[in-house]
């Protein structure tokens, strides 16, 4: 990335304020802070939205634990004007459990190690910033930022994508990147308004399809979310998906990238997410970012050493396909 001064316009909003009642008093419920930033000369086409994954925030995006520049300067360097959003319940976005409902477990960790990091690719996952060690204060720098989710994740995927529909009805058609958890919200978003999004990059979306705790709850259970999306034909009971196969019309409008890293879990079943979408009459691929020669990278990509050449797949990717 260039070392270049940047000279941009810069701001922030908050989408989504609904009113509801409160011992309390009057309070908003599941506001969606949006930071936004431009360069002085717009060139790309459409704007991106950066949509973080699970117990994260918008600073995913902002820079590296290590402190390098993240996505959202080199978009924005790129000629693109980037909106970033915290997630209802995330971040800048307010949660009050009387509001909001009640949040799951806080990440440890062990459990931030397993998911960026696992001991057993150490070998493959070259392109991790810091030094494999739990005690790396690194660590630090990854787990402070990182919160706990709602604990209903139906309803928080709800509220992702109606908060996010809600911005690109402010912004006009955009392109969604979602990371890990942030991918359900965007497809649901998607899915309800196609004509307000351009390209879904998803990058080590959740998965797999139809993911189950062992011995615990079907997390997924409309496939790729926890809320349902709109099948054609209908289906009332997530179990009758297996009984045949179920389009996504809103969501086959919109050109599909799930984009993995070789190092990371999420790789193992990121071509089952492309499957599933395709199965449902999308438009999906799958690319291995090793494929395209950016090797050692795990599920935290936006994180790592050679962020700059992982971004800039995920850019030629949607260049390609906007000129098809």
């Amino acid at each position: 990335m260039s070392s270049e001064p940047l000279t941009s316009r810069r701001g922030f909003f908050w989408v989504g304020t609904e009113r509801v009642r409160h011992a309390a008093g009057t309070v908003p419920r599941a506001p969606m802070f949006v930071a936004w930033e431009e360069p002085v000369a717009v060139t790309a086409p459409h704007p991106v939205v950066l949509v973080h994954g699970g117990g994260g925030q918008g600073t995913d995006w902002m820079g590296t634990p290590d402190g390098r520049p993240g996505w959202a300067e080199a978009l924005v360097r790129g000629g693109h004007r980037v909106y970033v959003v915290d997630r209802p319940g995330h971040g800048r976005s307010p949660h009050h459990p009387d509001v909001l409902g009640p949040m799951g477990e806080p990440f440890s960790y062990e459990r931030l190690k397993g998911l960026f990091d696992p001991d057993d690719t150490a070998g493959r996952h070259t392109q991790w910033p810091g030094s494999h060690d739990l005690d790396d204060p690194l660590f630090d720098q990854v787990a402070a930022p990182t919160g706990p989710m709602l604990a209903d994740l139906a309803a928080s995927q709800r509220l992702d994508a109606e908060r996010l529909v809600q911005l690109l009805e402010r912004t006009g058609p955009a392109v969604l990147l979602t990371h890990s958890a942030g991918a359900p919200g965007g497809w649901l978003a998607a899915d309800a308004r196609p004509d307000l999004v351009v390209a879904v990059l998803a990058l080590e979306p959740m998965g797999p399809p139809f993911l189950t705790v062992p011995d615990g709850p079907r997390l997924l259970p409309w496939g790729l979310t926890a809320a349902p999306p709109a099948f054609d034909p209908p289906v009332a009971d997530p179990a009758d998906l297996v009984a045949g196969t179920h389009r996504l019309p809103g969501l086959a409008k919109v050109p599909i990238g799930v984009f993995s890293g070789e190092a990371s879990p999420f790789d193992g079943f990121a071509g089952d997410v492309a499957a599933f979408l395709r199965d449902a009459g999308c438009r999906a691929e799958h690319v291995r970012l090793a494929d395209r020669g950016v090797r050692g990278n795990g599920h935290a990509v936006q994180f790592e050493r050679n962020n700059v050449e992982a971004l800039a797949v995920l850019v030629r990717w949607l260049a390609e396909e906007s000129g098809r």
